[in-house]
């Protein structure tokens, strides 16, 4: 996917998520937090990609961008045709919280991110080359995505609070997540799905590397089954105001 980086790549791809954006969204599905949210942080990408001097290697970062979007393609699309057994066991999780409504707004959002950050990105990464063409890095380029998503955050939140769901950005709620609290555990989830895709690329054949694969697999579904089972759990400390309830606004 878009191999050559070209420019028009970022096309296609905003097209593909249009589609996505207007089918979830239109139906007030609970799907379409994350499929906005997406939307919105590729539609951030390609601000950035166009100021002078962001990226030091703008193909590069088009061929990581294309390919991190497609993982998302690819599993939406084969869990709407009922192909459970090809979607990630991350995406199968946030997909079916979404289409049971078992979670809020935040739960939707963090749960997408868990899947694509935690499983799908070390993956991608390391599918793609952690080295530009000319043999530099391209942990700098992947890094200046943190400014990008963290420029775009509080807007996000803000608008997924008026379109969706109102507690969403709701920093006084227990379950609600604060902009600056998303981005900073964005940041460090990216970070670490570096380091896994290094991993990935230094195991030393197939046995090493499946086990780097069967460790990022399990990392991803372990969160969500965390969440499932502590989502509601009263707060282990007492707020100055008191214990608060679970789902207490």
């Amino acid at each position: 996917d878009c191999v050559a980086g070209r420019e028009n790549c970022l096309k296609a791809t905003r097209k593909e998520f249009g589609r996505i954006l207007a089918a979830e969204a239109q139906g007030c599905t609970h799907a379409a937090v994350f499929a906005m949210t997406y939307t919105r942080i590729t539609q951030t990408y390609g601000w950035s990609r166009d100021v002078p001097g962001y990226y030091q290697d703008v193909p590069y970062i088009n061929h990581m961008d294309a390919v991190f979007a497609k993982y998302y393609f690819d599993a939406y699309h084969n869990y709407k045709d009922g192909n459970r057994s090809a979607v990630p066991r991350a995406w199968l999780t946030a997909f079916d919280a979404a289409r049971d409504k078992r979670v809020n707004g935040s739960g939707d959002l963090l749960l997408g991110i868990n899947a694509h950050v935690n499983r799908d990105l070390p993956f991608v990464l390391a599918g793609m080359g952690l080295v530009r063409t000319d043999g530099a890095s391209g942990k700098p380029d992947f890094d200046k995505a943190n400014h990008f998503l963290n420029a775009a955050s509080e807007a996000l939140m803000a608008e997924l609070a008026a379109r969706f769901d109102p507690t969403i950005d709701d920093s006084s709620d227990p379950l609600g997540a604060s902009y600056g609290t998303i981005m900073q555990m964005l940041t460090t989830w990216r970070e670490n799905a570096w380091r896994n895709a290094e991993a990935l690329v230094n195991a030393p054949g197939p046995a090493a590397r499946a086990l780097v694969a069967a460790k990022i697999e399990s990392d991803a579904t372990a969160r969500d089954a965390w969440c499932a089972v502590h989502k509601g759990d009263a707060a282990p400390i007492a707020y100055p105001f008191g214990m608060p309830e679970p789902y207490e606004g």
